[in-house]
């Protein structure tokens, strides 16, 4: 009986092979990876093929080239040992799978798997490749803000055409300026913000903050100070112009612009302005609401319907409408223009201090808001640099925290309702500021 499950028992089905069978080969074998090339030659006679009735060797219909041996067969036969082909070919050896002891086999290494164990992940190198790209992240977002914002800064102001002008001390000088530009503010705006609707520009503050290396001071320049507007070179003509004799500070401002404010400062008490910076109206709102309003405590309460001031006393949070009512508020004070630019230095070191906060700069829904609402309103002179412009606020800041000192020019009575200030506090102020020492002068 044959052993295989198709196996006939009669001679005359054709040639064939396997077990019971006098087949030498199988028919047509393929020639594969496993074989061994070059083995010895099938003997004369035995073909590989049973002539008609088993009798002996016959030519077959087609020739077949000689076949390798198979790797393990039986020598020079081509076969194993009787049992049927190599043992390789029935466990897969010939689809590249290795065989049994092999490395990849039951008994090797692996344990029969065709692949090895998964490295462990390599961390360190996760970590290194990770704070690369949060590095490279901050630097093209840091350097992409600086150029944005650098781009929105107004710089208009050329302070080149001041004449005259006295030598820089020690520190930084900046001018800050509160318009009351009505610029880009609707009918309802004006309406709604009590800003009236008068044409052109005044200054309604003016602050000169200085910056150093002993403290950080504000000081108020009362718009009603009584000051010399002297020689200087129009803005726009280029010509020289003037003097103009005593008047209003803010005069100064309303006849020829920022140039010939700086100008009338530095002749009046002899410090060098290096930087202005001017807000208006509608731009100052919009940065208060952009930061969600500023924390105050306001000591007492007062009201003015100039304004729309309507305040109690106590801690509260004021909204863009609230804190330019706040800053503008005059006729509610007997000292008019003094309290009020006391109250005008409160807000805005405490503005200062709300947008250099972490929960503003590190949060980009409220930072690029407010960083856009700030620069579309603000004009500076040519030189300011963004770098200037935040230590100028960090400045602000510092002060409102007590680490600097903020005060009002000092002043020593009136004349027709303008305020004179006192010559010799302000020499020995002007002094300390060029020398960077630390303030020793009090203010009104």
């Amino acid at each position: 009986m044959n052993d295989w499950p198709e196996g006939r028992s009669d001679d005359n089905r054709g040639p064939r092979y396997g077990r019971g069978s006098a087949g030498a080969q199988p028919e047509g074998a393929r020639v594969m990876r496993q074989v061994r090339r070059g083995g010895p030659a099938v003997p004369p006679g035995r073909r590989g093929y049973d002539g008609p009735g088993g009798q002996g060797p016959a030519a077959p219909p087609h020739r077949v080239p000689q076949q390798p041996s198979y790797v393990g067969g039986g020598e020079g036969s081509g076969y194993d040992d009787g049992q049927g082909y190599d043992s390789g070919y029935n466990t897969g050896h010939v689809y590249g799978r290795p065989g049994p002891g092999g490395p990849g086999g039951p008994d090797g290494p692996d344990g029969g798997r065709s692949r090895g164990p998964r490295p462990a992940p390599n961390w360190r190198r996760r970590i290194k490749w990770t704070a690369i790209t949060l590095v490279t992240l901050l630097v093209v977002t840091s350097v992409g803000t600086y150029f944005w914002a650098d781009s929105k800064l107004n710089r208009d102001v050329d302070l080149s055409k001041v004449i005259d002008r006295p030598e820089a001390g020690k520190g930084t000088n900046y001018l800050i300026v509160g318009s009351d530009s009505r610029d880009g503010l609707s009918a309802a705006d004006k309406k709604k913000l009590h800003t009236g609707s008068a044409e052109g520009k005044r200054t309604d503050s003016m602050m000169i903050l200085h910056v150093g290396d002993n403290g950080d001071t504000l000081i108020s320049l009362p718009r009603d100070s009584n000051v010399t507007i002297p020689q200087f070179r129009g803005s726009e003509s280029g010509k020289i112009k003037g003097p103009l004799g005593q008047n209003k500070l803010n005069a100064a401002y309303a006849y020829d612009g920022p140039t010939l404010l700086v100008r009338t400062i530095e002749y009046n008490t002899g410090l060098h302005i290096d930087h202005y910076v001017e807000i208006g109206f509608a731009g100052f709102a919009n940065i208060v609401d952009s930061v969600g309003g500023v924390e105050m405590t306001i000591d007492k309460p007062f009201k003015d319907k100039w304004s729309g001031a309507d305040f109690k006393a106590g801690k509260q949070t004021l909204n863009g409408e609230q804190a330019l009512a706040f800053v503008r508020t005059r006729h509610a004070f007997a000292a008019s223009d003094l309290q009020r630019t006391k109250n005008q230095q409160k807000f805005l070191s405490a503005l200062a201090h709300e947008v250099a906060t972490p929960t503003t700069v590190l949060n980009p829904f409220k930072f690029y808001p407010t960083m856009g609402a700030g620069l579309d309103s603000l004009i500076v002179d040519k030189d300011m640099s963004l770098w200037d412009l935040a230590s100028m606020f960090w400045a602000m800041k510092g002060v409102s925290g007590g680490d600097g000192t903020s005060m009002n020019m000092p002043v020593s009575g009136s004349v027709g309702g303008n305020l004179v200030w006192d010559k010799s506090k302000v020499k020995t102020l002007v002094d300390e500021l060029k020398n960077d020492q630390k303030v020793t002068v009090s203010g009104n």
